[in-house]
Parts: C-alpha cells; sequence; structure tokens
C-alpha cells in the first residue's frame, strides 16, 4: 500500500468512526421514553390508576402497588422507584425524586397531570436535585470528563512508561490526586453534589483507576490495539448508554442495561446513590467499578508475566559455539 492509498485509507476509517460515533450519542437522544420504568402507586385508588397506567402504555412501567404514602416515599429513598402517584383526599398526588433523573420526575409529572384531568398536579420532590443544579445538567456533564480524562491518563501511562510496575504506581496516583482534585471542583466549587468529600473523592478515584487501568490493561496484554478497543468501548458505548442526564430505564434496551455494566453507568449510578440517597441502590455500581478496576490489575499481571518469561527465553537459549 503507498501513502496515497493509506491516506484515502485512513479518512475512510475515521469517516466511519465519525458515522459510528454520530449514530452512539444521537441514537438513544432521539430514542429516550419510559421502559419499564419502576413507579409505585398508593392510596384507595392506586388499583384505578395502576389500570389507567398500564392501558395508556403497557410496557412504560413497572408498577407496583403499596398501602400508603410513607410506603411510598419509602420506596423512592431506596430507589426501589423513581416515584409515586398518592391517590385520596381528592386530587392525586405525585411524588418524585429529581436527584434520581430530573427527566423522569418531568414525565410523571405530566403523566398524573394527564390522569387527574388537571394541568398541574401537586408535586412534591422527595429527594431533590442539588439548588445549584436542578434540572441535572452539570451532574450530566460531569461523567465525560470523568471518562475522557482516564482514557487520556491510560493512553500516556501505555506509551511514556514501559514498565508494568510503573503502569501501576500511575494508575493510583492518577487515582488519588484525579478523584481529590475533580471532587474538589465538583463539590467545592461547582456545588453540584452534596455529601462527604472524602467518599465522593474516592468515587471519582475509583471510576478514574477503572477506566484508565482498563486502557493500560489491555494494552499491556494485547498491545497498542488494546487502548483503541478501551478507548471506544468507553465512548461509544459507555458514555452515551450511562445514562447521566436520563434514566436506565429511558433507553433503548438492552444498551440501557449494558451502560449499567460499563464504568461511566455505574459511575453516575453510584454517584447519585451516594450523594443523594445515603448509599441506596449503591452496591451494584460499586461492584460494577470493582470488577472493572480488578480485572485491569488482571491484565496488568498478565502483561508482566508474558514480558518476564519473553526476557527469560533469550536467557535461557543455547549459545551457538563458533566452529
Amino acid at each position: 500500500m503507498n501513502t496515497t492509498q493509506r491516506a484515502l485509507a485512513l479518512g475512510a476509517a475515521a469517516a466511519l468512526i465519525q458515522a459510528i460515533m454520530l449514530i452512539a450519542f444521537a441514537w438513544p437522544a432521539v430514542n429516550t421514553a419510559p421502559r419499564d420504568l419502576p413507579v409505585v402507586v398508593a392510596g384507595p385508588q392506586a388499583t384505578m390508576v395502576a389500570d389507567k397506567l398500564a392501558q395508556r402504555d403497557p410496557d412504560a412501567f413497572e408498577i407496583t402497588t403499596v398501602t400508603d404514602e410513607s410506603a411510598a416515599r419509602a420506596a423512592i429513598s431506596d430507589r426501589e422507584a423513581y416515584g409515586a402517584i398518592v391517590t385520596g383526599g381528592g386530587q392525586p398526588q405525585v411524588l418524585v425524586a429529581s436527584a434520581a433523573s430530573p427527566i423522569v420526575a418531568q414525565t410523571l409529572t405530566a403523566i398524573a397531570g394527564q390522569l387527574s384531568g388537571a394541568p398541574a398536579a401537586p408535586v412534591q420532590d422527595v429527594v431533590a436535585a442539588d439548588p445549584d443544579d436542578p434540572r441535572g445538567a452539570g451532574f450530566g456533564a460531569m461523567v465525560l470528563p470523568l471518562v475522557m480524562s482516564g482514557i487520556a491518563a491510560g493512553v500516556l501511562l501505555s506509551l511514556l512508561v514501559p514498565a508494568v510496575g510503573g503502569r501501576v504506581i500511575g494508575l493510583f496516583g492518577f487515582a488519588v490526586v484525579g478523584g481529590l482534585l475533580s471532587m474538589a471542583i465538583v463539590q467545592g466549587w461547582l456545588s453540584l453534589l452534596p455529601g462527604s468529600y472524602l467518599t465522593l473523592a474516592a468515587i471519582a478515584g475509583l471510576v478514574s483507576f477503572a477506566v484508565a487501568g482498563t486502557v493500560v490493561g489491555l494494552a499491556t496484554a494485547i498491545g497498542r490495539a488494546g487502548i483503541g478497543l478501551a478507548a471506544l468501548t468507553m465512548l461509544l458505548i459507555g458514555n452515551p448508554f450511562s445514562a447521566a442526564t436520563s434514566a436506565p430505564e429511558l433507553l433503548p434496551q438492552p444498551w440501557g442495561a449494558l451502560g449499567q455494566l460499563l464504568p461511566p453507568g455505574a459511575a453516575a449510578t453510584l454517584l447519585r446513590s451516594v450523594a443523594f440517597f445515603d448509599g441506596a441502590g449503591a452496591a451494584a455500581p460499586l461492584m460494577v467499578l470493582l470488577g472493572w478496576a480488578a480485572v485491569a490489575l488482571a491484565l496488568l499481571g498478565i502483561g508482566a508475566l508474558r514480558g518476564r518469561r519473553a526476557d527469560e527465553v533469550p536467557a535461557n537459549a543455547p549459545i551457538p559455539v563458533a566452529a
């Protein structure tokens, strides 16, 4: 392949990547809709409301009936539901949690108004988003920089640090410093998240380690092709399907569920759970991030063993004797 052919091939490959990125980022946005969205209904007309919701769209909601308003509030606070419709005593009351998803809160408010026949049904935000970020725009924009910086750190460590031990040290250093600095900005300056600074910094550090570690681990285990594989996985699948600006149940399936198994989606869910819900629902995303970190370390270990064996072969090989 001559220079002209190589240039044309690279240009075509770049255009293909561009097209794939447009699809990956735009397709979920234009196909946002409730899909088995967990909600609860309560009160004397709960069965009637549940039937109306099911008739409106059979696949939109996963409806659970509870006894009263206190049980509905508990389900929201425990992240078992995104919202509730409480009947009895006149007009239905809508309970939402904008901290879990401002888009879902708006959707439930609109639907409850349609069910009650009133343009503005009474709404109470049980778990509100941060007052400095009521629509969650800042929170949604926070995830991509964490992913991008993790990819950048992984690429730099893979290309500039040849020793596996040095890469591991660099990963831990990036995770600690990156977690502390990022939460100093997010919490101290921008005021996007409430809660313990050190706990949130530890989560940001774990996210940084998981993303950067995946890049470094794959590069160590399979070579430079691993850098591209890890970066594309995090950017083309992980970020657009992270549901950082919406909710996993609003995305086309199974992509919404798959996004929660990747570091960007797990990061968004874990940060929401710890910052706004006192840790409710944090176990699953925490295990996902720890799993990615463990896989990264395992890949680094495999790369180290492979490099050690490659170094030992020449040392043990017989030395030819000149005749």
